[in-house]
Parts: structure tokens; C-alpha cells; sequence
């Protein structure tokens, strides 16, 4: 029987698509880009491209198992086929412990554009506000998700749309009122690459995070009429996406921004806008990320409810969590979410560099893991499908070599992350909320599971 059966499946393709363009753009593009090439210089852009390369292939991946068998617990149900249940708990609830803390921080972060605008309100007051919105938003349907974030995404997509044309047009001459650097800026600095090759490695472990969030698109299409052909697309559009919108904006960042510029270290996208002479960038780029942040939110808030129930409805988890409004939202799922991410919003306010730094670097690695994770279950399960014969709608490129060399790079940047002090705590932290995850789960269910087919008659 088909444990998913209860989700309501109204998601759109359009939805779809933009769900898994939105999931890759954040924040961090419109703000943080500028500390990666501060560091690097325009050699950024290779670290971009190095880890935007990395993404596209664990995402095929992870298209490849969810093309064969699309689920809401995406990755943490394919880990617990692959290697076990405790494989699927562990994974699905720490997935679920990092976008319960990025909801916290979130909030706050969009709390605190807000109070600039409305210096009145008070930050924690927002904050709760926010959240609570867009928990009520997720509620009320699946189809009512997928229009917000439909429309959170559009608006960065247009953004980065003008970025991309305004700064081409730059770099051109095409811009009467402003004189392109042409090339000055790229090699007349120290050079392409002004601090070395080291510098852009450890951009490679700045940046590979910024592209976490294209999995949800693998945990969305189970909620669509088509979910094997609408993942497909999804995993097959992630390449132009990077292309487009990561690199593409970094390269004319590169161009137009001196990286040893002290202005490339506020909002690259808002320096690129002034020197253009666009009237109003700061308020219009304080808009577009406001605009990320509650898509951030919106995003973590279903993903979070849907991993949980994906991992019980196979078993993986407690049963309560496979509970459904009448409208097909695994609500219980939802409010566990959203009620652990206003307790760490309480500690973000009263221990700010204690118990919420202590969360924040918990959670520092989880995209790493959930990456090694992706490669360890794909490699597994090909080989199962190799030996049963079964037919596989979308293939991983060139595997096994791939595949290995894909764990190999992971494991690489754990290990680089190590190296750098400032990263290591991230590392050990996360590793040790895993381990904690792991360990309840030999203490709580240990001996007590049902097989597969018992769970799916009790869920449905």
C-alpha cells in the first residue's frame, strides 16, 4: 500500500519548479557573497563553481532515487532502505533539528529587517508573529504552501533576472551614466587569484553550503499528481539554476566591485545596484531579502513536518507524527516543528552567545551529512536495482566512479572544516547531536520494530 496515499496531491509543476529554484537561492547570495570573494578575490567564482558542481551531482543522485521512489522522507526514507532504520531515524530527525534552528534564526533575522522599517515593534514580538503566519499558512493546505513560496521565489528569481541584465549591461558600456572597469577589476588587482589556492579551497567550504535546500524539491514532488515526472524535472533544471543565478551573479560581481573593497563585505547586489545608479537599492534590496528570509522560513516549516512525516509513515518514527488535518497536512508533524523552533527562538533572545550559539554550531555540518548521506544510500540502492533488474527512470552520470568521487569530496570538506578553528566546533557539534540522535533511537526502538508491511496497514 502506498504510505503517502493520505498527502494531498495539488501541488503544480509550476509550484514545483519553483519550490526547487527557491530552495537554492537565499540569503547568503545577497549578503554573504561578499565575504567568499573578499577572501578569494575573483577567484570566487571557481569556488563557486567547484561547489556548485559538487550540489549538481548529489542532487542527480538523489533524482534518481526519488524518481524510483518518490516519498516526503526523500533521502532519510532511501537511508533507511539502504542501511536501516536507524539510518532513516537518525538522518530524518537531524534534518529535522537543523531547519527547526534555521527557522529560529530566520525569524529573528527577518524580525530584525522588519524593525527598521517599524522601530516600534519589538524584534522578539515579530519574530513569534512571522512564525506563527506562516505555521497557520502551512496548515491550511499543501497548495497554500506552494503559492507562497511560489511567489517568495519569483520575486529573487526577478531580482537576480535584473541583477544579471543591469550588471551585463555594466560590464558592456551599454550604460550611458557609468563606465565599465572591463577587465581592471578581474586581473589588475594582485591578479585572478590574489591569495592563492588555499583561499579558494576554503571558499569551497563557505559556499557549499549556500546551495542546501535544493533537496526539497525531492521531498515536494511527493505531493504533486505526477511526482516521478515532476522530481525528474526538478533535478534535471538544478545545473541551469546554479549556472544562471550563482555564478552567474558572482561573475559580475567580480567585474563591476573591487573584491578588496571594503563595500563588497556589506551587500554585493546593493553596491552593483548604486554604481548602476538604480534609485532606492538598499530599501529595494532590504525588501528581496526579507523576501528570502520568509521563504527560508516557509520552506523550513513544511520540510521539517513532512521529513518527520515521511520517516513515520515508513516506520522510522514515532506514529503520532503521520497524523492528518482534513485537509492532508500532517499537522502534529507541523506544530513539533514550529513549537522547537519558537523555544530556540527563546534562547536566541536570552542566550544569545550560550545556548543559541551552542544550537546554531549543532547544526553547522548537517548539510555535509545529509550530502554523504545522499551518495552512501544512491551507491547502495543502484547497486540493489542492478541486481533486481529494475528499471530506473533517471540515471546517475558515470556511476560508480561518480558516485565515489562525490563521498570522496564530501568527506574532503569535513575533513578541511576540521583544519580551520573557526569551523571545527561545527564539525564536532554536529556530530555529536548525530550521535545523540542515534543513540535514542537503539534506546528507544531498538527491538521493537514492525516490518514494513505492518507499518503501512497501521498508517493507512
Amino acid at each position: 500500500m502506498n504510505t503517502q496515499e493520505g498527502l494531498q496531491k495539488s501541488l503544480t509543476p509550476r509550484q514545483i519548479t519553483m519550490i526547487a529554484i527557491g530552495g537554492v537561492i537565499g540569503a547568503g547570495l545577497f549578503v554573504a557573497s561578499g565575504a567568499v570573494i573578499h577572501s578569494a578575490g575573483p577567484a570566487a567564482i571557481l569556488s563557486y563553481t567547484l561547489a556548485g558542481l559538487m550540489v549538481v551531482v548529489i542532487m542527480r543522485m538523489l533524482g534518481e532515487m526519488a524518481a524510483a521512489r518518490p516519498s516526503s522522507g526523500a533521502f532519510a526514507v532511501y537511508a533507511g532502505e539502504a542501511r536501516g532504520p536507524w539510518a532513516a531515524y537518525t538522518i530524518g530527525w537531524v534534518y529535522w533539528y537543523f531547519w527547526v534552528i534555521t527557522i529560529a534564526f530566520e525569524a529573528t533575522a527577518g524580525a530584525a529587517i522588519i524593525n527598521q522599517f517599524l522601530p516600534s515593534l519589538p524584534v522578539w514580538l515579530t519574530s513569534i508573529v512571522l512564525t506563527a503566519l506562516l505555521a497557520f499558512t502551512n496548515s491550511w493546505s499543501v497548495r497554500a504552501f506552494g503559492e507562497f513560496e511560489f511567489w517568495f521565489a519569483s520575486i529573487k528569481v526577478a531580482t537576480i533576472i535584473v541583477f544579471l541584465i543591469v550588471g551585463v549591461a555594466y560590464i558592456l558600456g551599454l550604460l550611458p551614466w557609468a563606465h565599465s572597469p572591463g577587465f581592471s577589476n578581474v586581473f589588475g588587482r594582485g591578479g585572478f587569484m590574489p591569495n592563492g589556492l588555499a583561499a579558494v579551497g576554503a571558499g569551497v567550504v563557505m559556499v557549499v553550503f549556500s546551495f542546501f535546500g535544493s533537496e526539497i524539491a525531492a521531498v515536494a514532488a511527493a505531493e504533486s499528481s505526477d511526482p516521478v515526472k515532476n522530481v525528474t524535472i526538478a533535478i534535471k533544471t538544478v545545473v541551469v539554476r546554479i549556472l544562471m543565478f550563482y555564478i552567474g551573479s558572482i561573475a559580475v560581481i567580480i567585474f563591476l566591485v573591487p573584491w578588496d573593497s571594503t563595500k563588497i563585505l556589506q551587500s554585493p547586489f546593493v553596491t552593483v545596484f548604486q554604481l548602476a545608479h538604480i534609485p532606492m537599492a538598499p530599501q529595494i534590496m532590504n525588501f528581496v531579502v526579507l523576501t528570502a528570509v520568509l521563504s527560508c522560513l516557509n520552506s523550513g516549516l513544511y520540510t521539517s513536518s513532512r521529513i518527520i512525516y515521511g520517516i513515520a509513515a515508513e516506520g522510522y518514527a514515532p506514529k503520532v507524527f503521520t497524523k492528518l488535518s482534513r485537509r492532508g497536512v500532517p499537522i502534529v508533524a507541523l506544530w513539533a516543528g514550529t513549537i522547537g523552533s519558537l523555544i530556540a527562538a527563546f534562547f536566541s533572545y536570552t542566550s544569545p552567545e550560550g545556548v543559541f550559539l551552542f544550537l546554531i554550531n549543532a547544526c553547522g555540518a548537517v548539510a555535509l551529512l545529509v550530502y554523504l548521506t545522499i551518495c552512501i544510500s544512491q551507491i547502495i540502492k543502484r547497486k540493489q536495482a542492478e541486481r533486481t533488474g529494475q528499471e530506473l527512470v533517471l540515471k546517475m552520470w558515470c556511476f560508480p566512479y561518480l558516485s565515489y568521487l562525490a563521498v570522496l569530496y564530501v568527506v574532503a570538506i569535513m575533513l578541511a572544516m576540521l583544519y580551520y578553528p573557526n569551523l571545527r566546533s561545527q564539525v564536532l557539534l554536529t556530530a555529536l547531536v548525530t550521535i545523540i540522535i542515534m543513540g535514542s533511537y537503539f534506546l528507544l526502538f531498538k527491538g521493537k520494530e514492525k516490518t514494513q508491511e505492518d507499518v503501512r496497514i497501521d498508517v493507512n
